[in-house]
């Protein structure tokens, strides 16, 4: 089998299980944070709100090398998806690094001094609110990405 110029570098796998990865941990945070506000006691809060800038350190490599793979599997592809998919990591991107790293950090600091005012719910909201459209984002993505997959493994 011969291997094809623009095809010799490009690892889907680890494209895949990177946006896998960035998704679960994504949902985890935001799952955890709306049960522990919900149900949960103040001492589940702080846990859960110290908690995520940890999962911080693990989410943005996973979204990084996601980002970078998608960029390199679609370099030599057009057409709708590929569109989609890429504007869609842009707002990703930009709702993480100026909305949910930022709120995450902010609130696991008033969090850890039990500082539960009108400025934490505030910002709790809207990291809920960025997290979910997140969530839709990359979860469009998968969806996208697994028809392109179809796709491609149909014209084999």
């Amino acid at each position: 089998m011969t291997t094809i110029p623009t095809q010799k570098h490009r690892n889907p796998g680890l494209h895949a299980a990177a946006g896998a990865l960035g998704l679960a941990l994504i949902a985890s945070f935001w799952l955890s944070t709306l049960g522990a506000e919900l149900f949960g006691t103040t001492a589940q809060i702080v846990a859960v709100k110290t908690a995520i800038p940890y999962g911080i350190v693990l989410l943005v490599p996973a979204l990084i090398v996601a980002g970078a793979g998608g960029t390199r599997l679609a370099r030599d592809r057009r057409g709708p998806l590929v569109t989609r998919k890429s504007r869609r990591m842009r707002i990703v991107a930009l709702n993480g690094l100026l909305i949910l790293v930022p709120s995450a950090l902010f609130l696991a600091k008033k969090a850890a001094a039990q500082d539960f005012d009108a400025t934490f719910v505030l910002v709790q909201l809207a990291e809920l609110a960025a997290g979910a459209v997140n969530l839709a984002l990359l979860g469009a993505n998968l969806r996208d990405g697994l028809t392109m997959r179809d796709r491609r493994l149909a014209l084999r």
